[in-house]
C-alpha cells in the first residue's frame, strides 16, 4: 500500500511540476523557461532535498513513461487533418528529412572522430535526433550504451528546441513548412511540441518529420556508424 501511495505521490510531482512550469513559460515565453527543461530541473532539485532516489521516483514516473508510445501514436490525428498537403509535397518532405537526418548523423560521427571521443560514446550519441525508443533500439544494434543514448536524445531535443527560434529567425526561415521539418528531424518529439507555436501545419510537419526520421536513421545509423566508427 505505502509503494502504491509513494508511486501516486511522484505522478503527482512530475505533474504539477509541469503544470507549474508551463504556465510560468506562456506568461513570460522565454525559450530556456521551456517546460520540460524547468520541470526536469524543479523535480531534479526536490529529488535531491529529499534524498529520494532516482529508482524510488521511477515507481510513479514510469507510469508517465509508458505514455510515451500512446503519446507519439497520437500524433496521426494531426496528420490525418493535413493528408492532402502531405500527398501534395510528399518529395519535398521526403529529401528534407533525409538530408536534416543524413547530415545530423553525419556532423555527430564526425564531430566524434575528430574529438576522439570513445567508440561506445561515439555510437550511443550517433541516433540523438530521433526520438527516445527509436534510438535506444538503434543504439543497442550498433554496438553503443542506451543510457548514453537517452541522454543524448534529451540534450538534442531541449538544446534543439531552445536555441530554434533564434536559428529560425536567423536563417530567414518563415514557413511553418519549413520550421515543423527543421524541428522534428533536428529535435525529435520535443522539437515537434515547439513546433505547435508555430501553428497547426508546423505541428504536422514536425510529426511526420519525427516519424519518417525515426524510420530513415534507423536504416543509415548502421552504415554511417560501420563506415566512419567502424
Amino acid at each position: 500500500m505505502q509503494l502504491i501511495l509513494f508511486a501516486a505521490l511522484m505522478i503527482l510531482l512530475t505533474v504539477i511540476s509541469y503544470f507549474f512550469m508551463t504556465k510560468l513559460y506562456s506568461r513570460f515565453h522565454y525559450s530556456f523557461l521551456l517546460p520540460v527543461l524547468t520541470s526536469t530541473i524543479l523535480i531534479i532539485v526536490i529529488l535531491v532535498a529529499f534524498q529520494i532516489p532516482y529508482e524510488s521516483y521511477m515507481q510513479g514516473g514510469q507510469w508517465i513513461n509508458s505514455l510515451l508510445g500512446p503519446a507519439v501514436v497520437a500524433l496521426a490525428y494531426p496528420l490525418y487533418k493535413q493528408r492532402r498537403f502531405l500527398r501534395k509535397h510528399a518529395v519535398v518532405i521526403f529529401v528534407s528529412v533525409t538530408f536534416a537526418g543524413t547530415i545530423g548523423m553525419l556532423s555527430v560521427a564526425i564531430l566524434a572522430k575528430v574529438t576522439n571521443l570513445g567508440h561506445t560514446l561515439s555510437l550511443s550519441i550517433l541516433p540523438k535526433s530521433v526520438t527516445t525508443p527509436v534510438a535506444i533500439a538503434i543504439t543497442d544494434g550498433i554496438g553503443g550504451n542506451a543510457s548514453m543514448a537517452v541522454v543524448a536524445v534529451m540534450i538534442a531535443g531541449i538544446f534543439g528546441s531552445i536555441l530554434a527560434p533564434l536559428l529560425l529567425k536567423w536563417a530567414k526561415v518563415h514557413s511553418p513548412v519549413g520550421r515543423g521539418i527543421a524541428l522534428g528531424s533536428a529535435s525529435h518529439a520535443l522539437g515537434t511540441a515547439k513546433a505547435v507555436e508555430y501553428g497547426e501545419l508546423a505541428f504536422s510537419m514536425g510529426s511526420v518529420s519525427m516519424s519518417l526520421n525515426a524510420l530513415l536513421s534507423s536504416i543509415l545509423a548502421p552504415l554511417i556508424a560501420w563506415i566512419l566508427l567502424g
